[in-house]
């Protein structure tokens, strides 16, 4: 039986590649010391006017921190080159730590969710006016890291995950306004609550689809737009090809789609048997985006001999009482 394997890999040494790490991180650096910043001020005035919003505030942007911190050193250890036993690298570090940014979204909003409904059973006094000054300073913050972030997240699962901290930050920024201005104006201390539970609502649901494609990318799910019907169609519409087996479609990181497996073909010559190869891949790559396979094509198998005739399966002490009774 004659098989050829075929592997495309991705260069970890393209110029372009290196370049679009090292300028995710120079973003990520900065963006990390803005919050960094800006958090010391808002704990410490979340505090002194007995702020529940703005502490939550304040909380979920240290949680923007960790989101940022867990990011650099993801990146740092996805930019590392295969070697040992890392033979696909550690680009799926970053596919960790989406996970864990998405988690703790989620116990972040649990904890404020759990704040807010102590506060509404025993209020206190809250000072309005220096709450509102540092929530506008906050909004404008989160505004300026957004910029920053959200022109490289389109296809970095880690990166999409700090924004998502950074969006949800920002829209609690403009509850903490609103409640801020309620408190000033017209003393209406539940405006406090009430945005703080609507906050944690926004934050636990914007999680819940970075942890479920996180989840699912760890179990190697298919990618959610590539059906792996349509790509053995695709596959099996090749002149030569007989069958389709062992299809495997799994992802890597937000960005590395592979796909392997065995093609049981009619190919007369090896030269035919590489031009299929070559067919396959461009196509593959066109109309999936999937740039690394690995496609073992195998002969189909011989013909199977005949079968016996019964009489020699038959068990031998048998056949003798046969011929004795007779």
């Amino acid at each position: 039986m004659f098989s050829l394997q075929w592997c495309e890999c991705d260069c970890t040494d393209d110029p372009e590649i290196i370049l679009q790490s090292q300028q995710k991180t120079k973003i990520l650096w900065l963006a990390a010391g803005l919050l960094t910043c800006f958090f010391v001020v808002e704990w410490t005035v979340g505090l002194w006017s007995q702020s529940l919003s703005l502490q939550a505030d304040a909380g979920h942007m240290f949680s923007d921190i960790a989101a940022l911190v867990i990011s650099l050193f993801s990146t740092y250890l996805a930019q590392q080159p295969a070697k040992g036993k890392a033979t696909f690298g550690n680009q799926r570090v970053e596919v960790l730590a989406a996970l864990l940014n998405g988690l703790s979204l989620l116990a972040i909003a649990t904890f404020i969710t759990w704040e807010a409904i102590q506060r509404w059973q025993h209020p206190g006094v809250i000072l309005g006016l220096p709450m509102l000054v540092v929530a506008v300073m906050g909004l404008i913050v989160n505004l300026l890291n957004i910029s920053l972030l959200h022109p490289h997240s389109h296809n970095d699962l880690n990166l999409q995950g700090a924004l998502l901290h950074i969006i949800a930050d920002t829209a609690s920024s403009v509850g903490v306004i609103i409640a801020a201005v309620m408190i000033h104006l017209w003393d209406w201390w539940w405006a406090d609550v009430a945005i703080s539970l609507v906050v944690a609502t926004f934050t636990g649901v914007s999680a819940l689809p970075l942890v479920q494609e996180s989840i699912k990318i760890f179990l190697e799910y298919a990618p959610k737009s590539i059906d792996p019907v349509e790509v053995e169609k695709l596959i099996k519409s090749f002149a030569g090809v007989v069958q389709v087996e062992k299809l495997h479609i799994w992802t890597i990181s937000s960005n590395k789609v592979m796909l392997c497996a065995n093609v049981i073909v009619e190919c007369a010559t090896n030269q035919e048997r590489d031009r299929l190869i070559n067919k396959l891949q461009i196509h593959l790559q066109e109309n999936f985006k999937i740039a690394e396979t690995t496609l073992q094509l195998t002969s189909p198998p011989k013909s199977a001999k005949l079968p016996l005739h019964p009489l020699f399966n038959q068990d031998l002490s048998l056949m003798l009482a046969a011929n004795k009774s007779n």
